[in-house]
């Protein structure tokens, strides 16, 4: 596996290095068997090999308190937690098309998207406070929470979701303008 030398790098970064668990050999013997659970869980090859990848990671940070006693099974449960995390993260943060529309805008590379998304920006943005642009990255490309996006721009969270409702009426207009 590819990724067996970023976890030797992570353990000594980490202080894993000095544990009584090998989680190098343990990536190698065991990392299929995670990947497959994270696999039947999210249904999301990307998202299950992140999740193996974090599975390994809580090894490494908890590493010294670890007896390496069962580790098929350590890492099973380990796995089925990070997995139900982010089921519950998803099922907090539903999949949102306009903000799937700002994270595009946000990648934008060639000139031409880049322009594009410039044009779209100043359309959305140009008439707002400067601090609804800072909400919807924090929010929708950073992923903060209301209240998070609140204090850090010195609003209630009920003026932050207006503001954000804002921002989605008038990407819902312009893509229906496209259209």
């Amino acid at each position: 596996m590819v990724f067996s030398s970023f976890f030797s790098v992570l353990a000594a970064l980490l202080g894993g290095a000095q544990a009584s668990v090998d989680v190098d050999t343990w990536y190698r013997s065991y990392g299929p068997m995670v990947l497959r659970r994270c696999r039947s869980l999210l249904k999301n090859e990307e998202e299950a090999v992140e999740a193996m990848q974090d599975t390994f990671v809580q090894v490494i940070r908890y590493s010294a308190q670890l007896d390496g006693q069962a580790p098929s099974s350590l890492l099973y449960r380990i796995a089925t937690n990070v997995c139900f995390n982010k089921i519950r993260s998803r099922s907090r943060r539903p999949e949102d098309p306009v903000g799937e529309k700002l994270v595009a805008i946000a990648r934008a590379v060639t000139p031409e998207d880049r322009s594009l998304a410039r044009e779209l920006l100043d359309r959305v943005f140009g008439g707002q406070p400067d601090s609804t642009a800072t909400i919807a990255v924090m929010h929708l490309l950073e992923g903060h929470s209301h209240q998070e996006v609140a204090d850090a721009v010195g609003l209630s969270v009920s003026g932050v979701r207006k503001r954000l409702r804002k921002v989605r009426g008038l990407l819902e207009q312009l893509e229906g303008a496209r259209t």
